[in-house]
């Protein structure tokens, strides 16, 4: 049987390893420079193991990247950072809320902030949210029952906060006040149940 690296290459697949890069370069990772010089490899290709080696180092795609580690700064007020260029940063699971959080997002970038395993000793947590870029989005997870409030939140351009609040407040309720501003990107805030 023959090695499917030997296997010569149709111009679906120089299409497709094309399509790899183009989001590559999109996410952030590899250079317009490296895209051209990349795509010119694919379509000069013969075999498909030639069109694996021009993707050798890009993550398969549908396969998810794992996240990268949130970077946790203790300043005297104990405020937490979740700041992105153009990667993913995530605080999620079991984690102890400060008083104050900042979440920066610029193109491409996502940040994302899990509440509904956390434990919050706080009645009201401030959110200060940047986004300065396209496609940047910062994503809110709270537990129904919480509230977030979002007027303070400055909305340039296209920047938009996208809230909709299922129930009001509960007795034992925290409220997340977002402040700072949106400049092109989007703030979505997901209320969910608690897990059990």
């Amino acid at each position: 049987m023959t090695d499917h690296r030997e296997v010569r290459a149709g111009d679906r697949d120089r299409e497709r390893v094309a399509e790899m890069l183009r989001v590559a370069v999109a996410e952030g990772r590899i250079t317009l420079e490296e895209l051209h010089e990349r795509v010119d490899r694919a379509y000069t290709a013969r075999t498909l193991g030639d069109l694996d080696e021009v993707v050798a180092d890009l993550p398969v795609p549908g396969v998810p990247s794992p996240p990268v580690p949130v970077p946790v700064f203790a300043d005297a007020a104990g405020a937490l950072e979740l700041h992105t260029v153009s990667g993913r940063v995530e605080q999620a699971g079991r984690w102890r809320v400060p008083a104050h959080i900042s979440a920066k997002a610029g193109r491409w970038g996502k940040a994302r902030i899990d509440f509904t395993r956390a434990e919050c000793p706080h009645r009201e947590v401030v959110l200060d949210v940047e986004i300065t870029s396209w496609f940047g989005d910062i994503v809110v997870v709270v537990p129904r029952g919480w509230r977030v409030r979002d007027e303070d939140v400055v909305r340039r351009w296209m920047g938009a906060v996208h809230n909709h609040p299922p129930v009001p407040l509960a007795a034992d309720g925290v409220t997340v006040r977002l402040t700072g501003y949106v400049q092109t990107g989007d703030v979505w805030v997901r209320y969910r149940r608690p897990p059990t």
